[in-house]
Order: C-alpha cells, then structure tokens, then sequence
C-alpha cells in the first residue's frame, strides 16, 4: 500500500511532514522511525525497512525533524531536545520514556552519547562559539549550526535514560561503522536493563546502503517484537469478554507470557527473565498486588469523601513473601511457610491523627482484603472440549 502523506505540528507550533506506510491487512503495531542526524524521512534505507516492516503487519511512521525535508522550521533553531519534542509529538533512546504506550526500541548504528556528532563539527566548533553560528557540511549538504545545539547537546547524559528505559531494546550496529564506531553499542548494551539483545550487522556501513542489509533489519525486527506486543498467538485479537469475566491465555510467546483480557482492556503477565520469562508484564503475585492496593486506595477514598476528610492522595506500597509460620504469632498455622503481605499506606493531606487511625482502619475493610483473608471455595472445570 503507497505511503500515506500527512503533516502534523510539533510543540512549537511548526508543521512537520510525515509519511505512514501502512500494511495491507490490519496492523499488529505501528513504529515510529527516527532517522539518522540529518537524514530525512524519505532516507533509502528508512524506506526500504519501512517497506520490511509493513510487509510483515508493522505500519510505520516517518516524517522530517524540524528543518529538514518538507517540516517547516530553521535547522539553526533546533538542539538535541527539540528533536526530542518532536519524537515525542508524533521511541528512541531519549524518547521512548516520554511514550507510554511505546513496547520496544530499536537502534540502528546509533551514537550512545547525543555528543558524538560534536566530533562531525570539530573543526567548525570554535567558529561556532566565537561566531554563535555558522555553516557547515554534513553527508554532503550544508547546514547552519548554532552555538544553542553545541550547548544543549553538552547538557545530555543518555547513559542514566538508557538504564530506566523500562522497555525491550535491540541494537543493531556493524562493527566495521567508521561514522559510529561500535564502541557505542557496547556502552548502550552494558548501560540498558533487560531485555536487552544485539545484532552485528557485519559488512554493513552506517546508513546500509546495501539493500539485503536493510531487508535483514526489518525482518528481525518484526521477529523480535512479536515478543513484546499485546497480540494473541494467532495474531487475531481477542474478543472482549462479559463484564464481571476475566479471560487469561498463552501467547506463546517466551516460556510464561499471557494475555490478560477485561472487557475491552488488554494486560500482559510474565516472569522475570532471571525466572524465564520476558518480562514484558507483572507476574501473578504483583497483580495480586496490584489488585489488594488499587482496592485498598479506592476503598479509602470513597470514605473520605463521604466524610469530608481533607485527604489529598492515597498511595499503596505492597510486598508479598512467604515466612515460617511460627514467626507468626497470631497466625493460627504453626508448621511450614504462609503468605505475608506488607501493606505500608500514606496519606497525604492535612489530618489529624484520628482521622489517620479511622483511615487505616477503613483500608482493612476493602472488598480484596476481605476475599483474601476469608475462605475462598474455587472451583476447576475444562471448557471448550468437544
């Protein structure tokens, strides 16, 4: 299906031109494409992995940063947080945390620090702060810099982003790179949580201009972020369930991920990686959790607005492991382990101490709580069987 054209504004107001290429059935995902420093969105390379990637259900965004292509705007004006502002208005390194709803990332032959392309203008760079502007040559176009983006770029660290990323990343670099050496992806490696992976490119230059290598990164990204979309093992999605039903299946994705269906509301479940999962959701204790605290906090705050309690907020801190029982005595088991969960509660607002001890003891008569601290009779049957 031809790209489709639209044009859309930044945070400052500015137009900025885009492309989404969108795949002949219905879309598993959709990725957003940053490309190179002074690349646009019609980049062979970005074209030739967005034509991969839809090929294989992914739509794709791409679209000029400010100053570039057919966006409006002065390059001059822009920094390295702009272009931030700009991802996050349409992720990459510095912008996925901004996006919750973003999965996974990927980079391709990318920088670790935003201050390597001050390395691509060392010989401009005294000009640029003796003059506070001044042109230079990049990839074979001319380009004015300002002394503004030498500033901002110096004031980004991305090394404490990339460890509280919080999303699957897959880097992609070739080692035989002379633009960006792959020193860098080492340190990006070394710096992310997991899941993390890495993929040599080997052969391959900075910008692939070898069409089997971009054909080669787009058929293992769509692989590799199967892993970590909400889709269920046929690729359809699921059908919403009755209201007051839960619905939990397989995805077959990894050893224990599931998909967790609510009425229209779609959650992952998994286990860590060190346990062998993917961990691309919370497991089964942590929404047990979940499900105790959001009932607990709910719980507080109809009380106190029907009291008129000057409660501002309610937060909800749990943790759930298993003890000796003889190190509970009030607890009516004496031999083996049992469960203990610690559920520390902060109230903020401005209220007495009988009103802290009436709340406190209003959080013991959530509905969850109730259930858990009673006799559950749960019963098991198969379905489905013919």
């Amino acid at each position: 299906m031809p790209a489709e054209k639209f044009d859309f504004r930044n945070a400052k107001g500015e137009t900025l031109a885009a492309l989404l290429d969108r795949p002949d059935g219905p879309a598993r995902a959709v990725a957003l494409f940053a490309h190179c420093f002074t690349c646009g969105k019609d980049n062979r390379a970005a074209r030739r992995i967005a034509e991969g990637l839809t090929l294989r259900g992914i739509a794709v965004l791409r679209f000029d940063f400010t100053g570039l292509g057919a966006s409006e705007g002065e390059f001059a004006n822009t920094t390295f947080s702009s272009n931030v502002d700009d991802l996050v208005a349409a992720a990459v390194l510095a912008a996925a945390h901004h996006i919750a709803e973003a999965r996974a990332v990927v980079t391709i032959g990318a920088p670790a620090d935003p201050a390597h392309v001050t390395g691509l203008l060392k010989d401009k760079i005294a000009d640029i702060n003796l003059q506070g502007e001044v042109e230079v040559t990049l990839a074979g176009r001319n380009f004015r810099v300002r002394r503004a983006f030498l500033d901002d770029v110096a004031e980004q660290t991305l090394t404490p982003r990339i460890a509280a990323l919080h999303k699957a990343l897959l880097i992609f670099h070739s080692p035989t790179d002379d633009t960006v050496g792959i020193d860098n992806a080492s340190h990006i490696f070394l710096a992310a949580k997991h899941p993390k992976s890495f993929i040599s490119l080997a052969g391959a230059d900075h910008l692939l201009s070898r069409r089997s290598d971009d054909a080669y990164v787009a058929s293992v990204i769509a692989a590799w972020a199967a892993r970590y979309l909400d889709m269920a093992a046929d690729g359809e999605p699921a059908a919403d369930t009755a209201p007051g039903t839960v619905k939990v299946r397989e995805t077959r994705r990894g050893k224990f991920q599931q998909e967790i269906i609510v009425g229209p509301h779609r959650l992952m479940a998994d286990e860590p990686v060190k346990d062998g999962g993917l961990d691309s959701g919370p497991g089964p204790y942590d929404l047990l959790l979940a499900a105790l605290g959001a009932c607990t906090s709910m719980t507080v705050r109809l009380y106190a607005d029907l009291k008129a309690l000057p409660l501002t907020r309610t937060e909800v801190r749990l943790r759930h492991e298993k003890i000796y029982a003889k190190d509970c005595a009030e607890c009516e088991t004496k031999e083996g382990k049992i469960d203990r969960i610690e559920r520390a509660i902060t109230f903020e607002g401005n209220l007495s101490e009988e009103q802290r001890a009436k709340l406190l003891e209003i959080a013991d008569k959530c509905p969850v709580h109730r259930t858990l601290k009673s006799e559950v009779d749960i019963r098991t049957r198969e379905e489905g069987r013919a």
